[in-house]
């Protein structure tokens, strides 16, 4: 038996190192994303932060947010935003709990196996 965080940290790591495969760019948009979006659920909530990074153009942004889904066993982008948007009360705590776990995931493997520390992004905007 494994914990949530041993779980989650096996499979952000399968993740992180496709995206490893991808262009220095991509790596950039996925990594400083992960930076940001733990920042952002705690400043506007779960469903801000989501829907900002679904209309976000970046492509590493929005891979970020598919593989989130699927971290969080929802099996689209579409569906973590609805499940977001439509929860009760308790089951949108559980989910935003789960998704600020993960994304400290993303975090340590971004700045770990990616490179890409939390000022990559800004630096080349």
């Amino acid at each position: 038996m494994h914990t949530l965080e041993q779980d989650f940290a096996e499979k952000v790591y399968q993740q992180i190192t496709q995206v490893e495969q991808q262009s220095r760019t991509f790596k950039d948009e996925y990594g400083g994303m992960a930076h940001k979006l733990p920042v952002l659920i705690r400043q506007a909530g779960l469903v801000q932060a989501l829907a900002y990074v679904a209309a976000r153009g970046k492509k590493g942004a929005k891979q970020l947010l598919e593989d989130l889904a699927n971290v969080l066993e929802c099996s689209s982008t579409q569906e973590l935003l609805q499940n977001s948007r439509e929860a009760p009360l308790l089951e949108y705590m559980r989910l935003t709990r789960q998704a600020t776990v993960a994304l400290t995931w993303y975090k340590r493997f971004a700045q770990s196996v990616l490179g890409v520390d939390p000022t990559t992004e800004e630096d080349r905007e």
